[in-house]
């Protein structure tokens, strides 16, 4: 059995999204179902509307940053009662059998998790998940997380995704007092990670080609600002780096950045998923034992660690709050990088179909 529910959808790669009536799955046994108030917009859900990442199937919901409370839950479910203010991320199923899955790494199913958005729906032949910009949602019970009450909801949404994004490397690297970690490109991931590496204690050094984000770094907690298209800056800076995430979005020369690393610093990728064309300088790495790797999300485990912890260190994500009939506006936005730095839909204002 189904139930029906509002929500904005893509029809195709390139018309704009629209209103459209959509259908949920009733309870199962250990489902939640959510009233969603507040879906963030991350430039990945532009990426798969826009086929970037591959054929989607049509019409699609995006949206994985998911803010709401409890509805109603099913006969077996333990752990979230009606009324509790709820999140849900990128992820909503794994095996729950692999090594990873028996080790908190949901992220990194061997079988590979079900996307809140675009894949086929085991619980609902036929059809395919189907995301937050929407007003109702049926999520397995573990794949639902605690929202903090002192926070506020709409601004924790990006959380769910660029918060988890930055947090779960800067934790896996040890991140901390007496570390040095640039943060490349302060955006929607970059900002977030500034604000996380900040509270570990670390010293934050923003790394961006923007004069005018220099302000902006210092004020979400960098402690100081490198311009990486000054070359007398990039030479200072030279091997004073443990760590550096990297959000940048694309395609770029790593070289410069693995210069700034440390003997045994590590150059982390978050931002760019597509192919890297540049050649790396291999002695450069060799010679120091610097290290290039990525991350992806992370768990559910770790995912409620980071929102407890940016609970304890009141962090959100700065957003702009934007009625639904602006998401095709925002889309453009997005993608022109004019948003200091995540849009948030009120979900109550989406329209019937």
């Amino acid at each position: 059995m189904t139930f029906t529910t509002r929500a904005i959808a893509a029809q195709n790669t390139s018309d704009d999204l629209a209103a459209i009536t959509i259908e949920r799955r009733d309870l199962l046994e250990h489902d939640v179902r959510i009233d969603i108030e507040f879906a963030g917009i991350c430039h990945s859900d532009i990426h798969s509307v826009k086929g970037d990442w591959g054929p989607q199937h049509f019409p699609l919901v995006p949206g994985h940053e998911i803010v709401g409370h409890v509805a109603e839950v099913g006969a077996g479910v333990t752990t979230h009662s009606v009324g509790d203010l709820v999140g849900v991320g990128v992820i909503v199923k794994s095996c729950g059998e692999c090594e990873k899955c028996l080790n908190n790494l949901e992220n990194y199913c061997d079988k590979g998790a079900l996307l809140t958005f675009g894949s086929p729906d085991p619980d609902l032949p036929g059809h395919i998940t189907q995301g937050g910009y929407s007003q109702s949602i049926v999520i397995t019970e573990k794949f639902v997380l605690r929202i903090p009450k002192n926070l506020d909801p709409a601004a924790v949404a990006p959380l769910l995704c660029a918060g988890i994004t930055t947090y779960s490397p800067l934790k896996h690297w040890g991140v901390g007092p007496g570390m040095t970690v640039g943060i490349a490109g302060i955006g929607g991931l970059g900002h977030m990670a500034v604000k996380f590496a900040h509270a570990l204690g670390a010293h934050v050094v923003a790394l961006t080609t923007s004069d005018e984000k220099v302000a902006v770094a210092k004020r979400l907690g960098a402690d100081e600002v490198l311009i990486t298209r000054d070359a007398d800056a990039m030479k200072a800076w030279r091997g004073k780096f443990d760590v550096i995430l990297s959000t940048l979005p694309g395609d770029h020369d790593m070289n410069p950045f693995i210069e700034l690393l440390a003997f045994e610093g590590t150059y982390v990728i978050v931002g760019a998923i597509n192919d890297m064309t540049y050649p790396l300088d291999l002695p450069a790495i060799i010679s120091r034992r610097k290290s290039i790797s990525g991350s992806n999300i992370g768990g559910l485990k770790e995912t409620q660690e980071m929102l407890d912890f940016a609970s304890e260190h009141g962090i959100t994500a700065d957003i702009e709050l934007i009625n639904a009939d602006y998401v095709n506006e925002a889309y453009k936005r997005v993608v022109a990088g004019d948003i200091q730095f995540r849009f948030v839909i009120d979900t109550a204002t989406i329209p019937a179909a």
